[in-house]
């Protein structure tokens, strides 16, 4: 049936994973995540995406460099020579940005390179980049991001079995990355682990594998979905 809100279009529907292995993890396979279609089937938009990752990374440029111009150059203000009678060109100062040692003409000076971009144009660019992601198959749901241990070589078994072993960003929904989530994978350079709130636009299509659990499913719905609605039940079993 259509999705509350938008009678037009269905619901997304992904089948439910597990991260863990437990005894009913053979069930998992017949429970499906139903997703908003107004956040998760966005039409593609290029051009939103490019506008949002050239806003992050204008953000993260320091706009340090410094040059000192020929008035903050150490030394004398005394005229090199005289204007006239050497037959040489006539020079100023030692500081001239003609001199080796002198200032340096129209060079850069710390600056501000962020830019502003509409609230509205960063939740589409969330649209668009989840929706991509759900149209290319790599999108995972799971129930829950919780992992029992912390050895790595545990963690990269369990990927390897699942088929995540290329590079995949979990996130969670809760405040914080669950402990053992975080403490079995910070040595992996090919997986990341972050909350719904810090996911941006450029993490999304920067990591080729998404993997969600069920509470940032919710918290995207709530935040990026066009029809307001109250917060349901996404797992169903076929």
């Amino acid at each position: 049936m259509p999705f509350p809100g938008s009678p037009l279009r269905h619901p997304v529907y992904i089948p439910l994973s597990s991260l863990t292995r437990s005894k009913h993890a053979a069930h998992s396979s017949d429970q499906v995540a139903e997703l908003d279609p107004t956040v998760f089937a966005h039409p593609l938009r290029r051009d939103i995406l490019h506008l949002c990752i050239v806003h992050h990374l204008d953000s993260l440029r320091q706009g340090s460099a410094n040059t000192k111009t020929r008035g903050e150059v150490r030394g004398s203000g005394r005229k090199i020579r005289p204007q006239k009678g050497s037959g040489k060109a006539r020079l100023g100062d030692g500081q001239s940005p003609m001199l080796r040692g002198g200032g340096v003409a129209f060079g850069p000076k710390p600056r501000d390179f962020s830019t502003k971009l509409p609230r509205k144009v960063i939740q589409m660019g969330m649209r668009v980049a989840l929706s991509a992601r759900v149209k290319e198959h790599n999108m995972r749901i799971v129930e829950s991001l919780d992992w029992p241990g912390t050895k790595t070589k545990d963690m990269v078994r369990r990927l390897d079995e699942l088929g995540w072993d290329q590079k995949t960003l979990f996130v969670t929904g809760k405040d914080v990355v669950p402990s053992g989530l975080k403490r079995s994978t910070e040595n992996l350079y090919k997986i990341g682990a972050m909350t719904a709130q810090q996911v941006g636009v450029y993490d999304l299509v920067k990591w080729p594998q998404v993997v969600l659990d069920v509470e940032a499913v919710q918290w995207f719905e709530h935040q990026l979905t066009k029809s307001k609605v109250d917060t349901r039940n996404i797992t169903h079993t076929i």
